[in-house]
């Protein structure tokens, strides 16, 4: 069975993919298909007059699509990309979405609909505290970051700006902090572009306010459990790493490429470790431990023994959600490594459709 993608070879689906597909699965039967449809709540699955697709990965999703191919002649689009892609479900791993084969229609989702997800996925993300109350940035952490010594924040990787900002790294790209201006802004191409998330703007001026010459032998890495304020990361405080572990919890290599590219090293640690750099002296290291059947997934995250003379309990919250948040923002790895906007599989032959 071939079916074509454009800009592509044509590629053949096989058994033997099938099968592969299968020993990547989690051996738990999903009733969301990649699509998003949940399937568990459907009559027609209920009277067994339809099974579910099951997400991209699964042996579910195996199985219809060998059905499709048998009975209608060609896949569902939506279900083959998903399997080839190697990503589970479209609406949450492929940061590509909506794309033409969901816009292609005529189901599963409306054109108002996928309109809606277009726009709320290029908004900010909300700018709420920990305690889910709104972010408020005050004036004054823009007078103390303006205020400190270039002398002492070049020792910290930090170095001045254009008007009289400041630069620093973040991640794999250069932020300028226009203290003038009062914005936190990316460098493009010779170009500033304005960032407006309230919380990463807060976390970058703690930082700038705070970060110290580094002292001899404060390196090491510890556990929330083994900083001086660990009692403050409980009940509502605990380290928000719930959607690292919805996203990547049974998806090593997604998780590996999401963290290569945010300039992420390895580290040999756990079944997959990385070490991120949201700024010079304030590096992260995730530790995921993948899930499997007998195992449910986790994912932790290790500080310097520096991180505490950097930031507060609160502050150091706020920078792993920033981190976490990056992760899950960071751009699907199949678009680096030649997938782009017009590999699309074509809409199905006329009478395919799901089965």
């Amino acid at each position: 069975m071939k079916f074509i993608v454009a800009g592509q070879p044509s590629v053949q689906w096989s058994a033997e993919r099938s099968g592969s597909l299968m020993t990547r699965a989690r051996g738990v039967e999903m009733a969301t298909g990649a699509c998003g449809v949940d399937c568990e709540v459907c009559r027609l699955r209920v009277m067994e007059v339809c099974s579910t697709c099951g997400p991209g990965r699964s042996p579910e999703a195996a199985r219809k699509l060998e059905a499709q191919r048998r009975i209608l002649g060609s896949p569902c689009p939506i279900l083959a990309c998903a399997a080839l892609k190697d990503v589970d479900f479209c609406l949450r791993d492929c940061t590509e979405f909506p794309c033409v084969n969901f816009k292609a229609g005529p189901y599963p989702f409306s054109q108002g609909f996928l309109a809606m997800q277009e726009r709320r996925r290029k908004e900010p993300p909300p700018a709420l505290t920990h305690n889910r109350s709104p972010l408020m940035v005050p004036g004054e952490y823009w007078e103390k970051a303006a205020a400190r010594e270039p002398s002492e924040l070049a020792t910290a990787g930090i170095i001045p700006g254009p008007h009289g900002g400041i630069c620093l790294p973040s991640f794999n790209e250069m932020l300028w902090v226009d203290t003038l201006g009062r914005r936190l802004c990316r460098q493009e191409g010779g170009h500033s572009m304005e960032l407006m998330d309230p919380l990463r703007e807060l976390v970058t001026l703690l930082y700038l306010m705070n970060v110290q010459p580094a002292s001899p032998g404060e390196g090491g890495l510890i556990g929330v459990g083994d900083l001086k304020e660990a009692h403050y990361f409980r009940g509502p405080h605990v380290l928000d790493l719930k959607g690292l572990v919805d996203r990547f919890g049974y998806d090593a290599k997604g998780f590996r490429h999401a963290a290569t590219l945010l300039g992420g090293e390895a580290v040999d640690m756990a079944d997959v470790g990385c070490r991120l750099v949201p700024y010079p002296r304030a590096p992260l290291t995730f530790l995921l431990h993948e899930g499997d059947e007998e195992f449910q997934p986790k994912m932790t995250v290790m500080f310097e023994r520096s991180i505490e003379g950097i930031f507060s309990a609160s502050g150091i919250w706020s920078l792993v959600k920033v981190a976490t948040r990056a992760l899950l923002q960071s751009p699907d790895p199949r678009e680096e490594t030649g997938w782009t906007a017009q590999d699309r599989f074509l809409a199905p032959a006329e009478g395919s459709g799901h089965s």
